[in-house]
């Protein structure tokens, strides 16, 4: 079983100061110490430690690595383990990286059970918690026949947080780049916050499979909300 200071110890050795440097910048976060390990190597620990969750969640949080761990490890567990620990991870999430890395993939085959869990994340008033709802529907939801279900939890965007605001405008981008007609038939509601719209707007057109005519339909609603 794996120590907290073998695993420090592991961390440390493959810590870059250039990429720590940068990568502190990126996530804009003061509060959040990063050693500067990168994403490869962080991803192959994870793999190392995949039988480790329960000795990793009882090491403290005091790195960002740490805790990313924690998250890689768990994208491996089957869907019942992972309701046993996903409310306690997803509480832990205090940046964008931390969270759009954590996306387990037992949910895809278990949509209908996880949604409770991304309603009450939704409706907590963490940031990263809703931000975390919003990018596993991303990544495990755009598919056709759930859309009526992304487009009512789209409209309990937040535009107000940034990192919500920016999920959900991606989450939005995707459906477009996937589902133009029904995406752009939502937009046109205005359930979206303006804010928001714009975001995913912008993400949209810059997506190589939204086509030019797309895009300019996209410009024109924009500029309607902007007025």
């Amino acid at each position: 079983m794996i120590v907290y200071e073998e695993l420090l110890s592991q961390l440390h050795a493959l810590a870059d100061e250039k990429y720590r440097k940068f990568h502190k910048k990126l996530l804009k976060a003061d509060a959040v110490n990063v050693i500067g390990v990168r994403m490869p190597d962080l991803r192959r620990l994870a793999r190392a430690y995949r039988g480790e969750l329960a000795a990793l969640l009882a090491f403290p949080d005091e790195y960002y690595e740490v805790t990313l761990l924690k998250c890689a490890v768990a994208n491996f567990l089957p869907f019942g383990q992972l309701c046993a620990v996903c409310d306690g991870l997803v509480g832990l999430l205090d940046n964008w990286a931390t969270c759009d890395m954590f996306a387990p993939a037992c949910i895809a085959d278990n949509r209908a059970a996880f949604k409770p869990y991304i309603s009450r994340y939704l409706a907590d008033p963490r940031p990263f918690v809703r931000r975390f709802a919003f990018t596993t529907l991303l990544h495990f939801y755009v598919v056709r026949e759930e859309l009526p279900y992304v487009f009512s939890c789209l409209e309990r965007a937040d535009d107000g947080a940034y990192y919500v605001s920016m999920a959900a405008a991606w989450l939005t981008a995707e459906v477009l780049t996937g589902f133009f007609e029904e995406g752009f038939a939502f937009l046109k509601r205005g359930a979206l916050p303006p804010a928001t719209l714009r975001r995913a707007v912008q993400k949209a057109c810059e997506s190589f499979r939204v086509t030019d005519a797309q895009k300019e339909k996209l410009r024109g609603l924009r500029k309607k909300v902007t007025k």
